[in-house]
């Protein structure tokens, strides 16, 4: 097994690829080890020291190191972690699975609908490339809330993401919203 590694705009952040799906669809973000005993796979990762984040994607794994750590120390046991979890075929979460949805919901409006889909066609691959994701959070008076995950999350340049590309896509699209910010 060859697992593929490539930098992504956060500099704290590595997009593992371990040529095979991950979670398939929808994602998984642990922020801490704390919420992680759900996924064998990030529980592993976090026994790294070092390790601040772990984001599960459909084909990656992308990890957030701590500050002052060195990727060139951390790198080779996060690889021997994963590889070992996929050869082994271990699960990558346990039970029914509670993998974030890909964005939908029960009663929607139409401004809703139209955000949703412009996010999940237009925003959530080029995100995904990046090693991260972009969830719709809600949309009140003008102003559409998203939550960063993976790489996304505390990217130096994720507000500029957000301004200028989703918020001038959402705006030019679906004339009623006048604001992106994050949750």
């Amino acid at each position: 097994m060859f697992i593929q590694t490539e930098e992504t705009p956060n500099p704290a952040t590595l997009k593992f690829l371990p040529g095979r799906a991950v979670m398939g669809e929808g994602t998984a973000d642990f922020a801490r080890p704390e919420g992680a005993e759900r996924s064998p796979l990030a529980q592993r990762l976090f026994a790294v020291d070092g390790v601040a984040r772990v984001f599960l994607g459909g084909d990656f794994v992308t990890i957030t190191k701590a500050e002052g750590k060195d990727w060139s120390l951390l790198k080779p046991a996060l690889l021997g972690i994963i590889m070992e979890h996929f050869t082994t075929n271990q699960p990558i979460l346990l039970g029914d699975g509670m993998a974030a949805p890909a964005a939908g919901g029960e009663e929607d409006d139409e401004i809703v609908l139209q955000i949703k889909e412009l996010l999940e066609t237009r925003v959530r691959p080029a995100v995904a490339q990046d090693g991260g994701d972009i969830v719709f959070h809600s949309f009140e008076d003008g102003v559409v809330y998203l939550h960063m995950q993976g790489s996304c999350s505390g990217c130096p340049s994720s507000t500029a993401t957000l301004k200028m590309g989703i918020e001038n896509m959402l705006r030019h699209y679906v004339p009623e919203v006048l604001e992106v910010r994050p949750v």
